[in-house]
């Protein structure tokens, strides 16, 4: 049986996926048009998922997360350049990087240490890492929703009842 948490990586792959097809359905000028909302594009939202997701993957392969985190920053720019064609690919080597991971995690209820530079040092286990990528994109993934539709468009389902229907 497949760990829940695995199961809900998958549903963030394709919630990321569908999203960004939808994202390639509008026109360019909305996509990096700066708004007033939680990111100042919907162009720096989708990389703002992939850098925490790139994040995390260092911390659960045994990284410190101030390093991580830096590292992760670091493609920022290099990210925010890319056409969506582009991130949709950078996306898609990200989630065969996390399933590599878990072909090699034995238990992703195991915990480590997580040393977190901001809140301190806790011990988490590397299901819950996964939960919280998923979680921290299904966040951001509203926040595009409602960019989109502040500017007049709609946006995409990307719940997960619909993922489980998808399949």
């Amino acid at each position: 049986m497949t760990h829940h948490a695995i199961e809900m990586f998958e549903f963030h792959v394709w919630a990321n996926r569908t999203m960004i097809q939808r994202l390639k359905e509008i026109p360019h000028d909305v996509y990096t048009k700066e708004v007033q909302s939680s990111f100042s594009s919907i162009s720096k939202a989708m990389p703002h998922i992939y850098i925490v997701d790139t994040n995390w993957l260092g911390i659960v392969n045994g990284k410190n997360m101030r390093d991580s985190g830096h590292e992760a920053r670091a493609l920022t720019e290099q990210v925010e350049a890319k056409s969506l064609d582009e991130l949709e690919a950078t996306f898609e080597a990200l989630a065969e990087g996390y399933r590599a991971f878990f072909k090699t995690c034995e238990d992703l209820n195991q915990t480590f240490v997580l040393d977190n530079p901001y809140t301190g040092v806790k011990d988490v286990s590397y299901g819950e890492v996964i939960l919280q990528v998923v979680n921290h994109g299904t966040y951001h993934r509203g926040n595009i929703s409602t960019m989109l539709r502040d500017q007049g468009l709609p946006s995409v389902m990307t719940e997960y009842a619909l993922y489980w229907y998808s399949k």
